[in-house]
């Protein structure tokens, strides 16, 4: 085992709610009338990537509607989602998210003992550098060999995409390396690149079937790099 590849969002951190939240806070700032609680929002995380989910939902709320043509409805888009962005970097930065319990520990153990780290997710680029820098300071790039991210890899999970950059990038076989996911989508884009996945649920996700995955741990504090070489071993054989 030679890297391990994390996924972000409720995976890193339980950042959901925040997102959730900042959905609303841009529908609100767009003068529309949509609310997303938290059952809503537990679907709508089947999609991922958050322009995506928006789409989806518009679609679902105007059925058949034309009234905006593609450019105009991708601009309302576009702004909705730069809302929604600001106003979620904005909760980061006021320490409304933290890391999950033995994220941290786990990332410095692995790279005590040379392991490579890489990121593979579907959120944008600016999400990931509010929570990392605030969770591990300015220089938290340094952590890492490779980031994949919404701006990299535009076809979204269950797509294995961003995993494939990442190994591509690392240049090592997906045998060598072991990723982290939360949802069945992400845990679907790992195991198509060949990946073993540990995952750990949250409480938007832990109803999602992980038939798959090497092992399903209700977070990393329990776990250790020695446990994860010995899982990743036993599922090479």
């Amino acid at each position: 085992m030679q890297a391990l590849i994390f996924d972000v969002d409720g995976t890193l951190a339980d950042t959901e709610r925040v997102h959730m939240a900042a959905f609303n806070h841009a529908f609100r700032e767009m003068g529309l009338d949509w609310v997303w609680d938290e059952a809503l929002y537990t679907e709508l995380l089947n999609i991922s990537g958050g322009k995506e989910r928006i789409l989806h939902y518009w679609r679902l709320v105007n059925p058949g509607v034309k009234a905006l043509n593609a450019q105009d409805l991708n601009d309302r888009i576009d702004r909705i989602h730069q809302l929604k962005t600001a106003a979620y970097e904005l909760a980061v930065n006021q320490g409304e998210v933290s890391l999950r319990p033995g994220v941290l520990k786990l990332m410095d153990e692995a790279l005590a003992v040379g392991l490579q780290l890489a990121i593979a997710t579907t959120t944008s680029p600016v999400n990931i550098a509010a929570l990392l820098r605030h969770a591990i300071g300015s220089d938290w790039r340094m952590n890492f060999s490779a980031i994949g991210d919404a701006s990299t890899a535009p076809i979204k999970k269950p797509h294995p995409q961003v995993y494939l950059q990442m190994l591509a990038a690392l240049q090592l076989p997906a045998s060598q390396c072991l990723a982290f996911e939360d949802s069945s989508n992400g845990l679907r884009a790992a195991t198509a690149a060949g990946l073993a996945t540990i995952v750990t649920p949250n409480s938007f996700t832990a109803h999602h079937d992980f038939s798959g995955a090497l092992r399903v741990v209700p977070d990393l504090s329990q776990v250790n790099l020695m446990q994860l070489r010995q899982w990743h071993s036993a599922s090479l054989r």
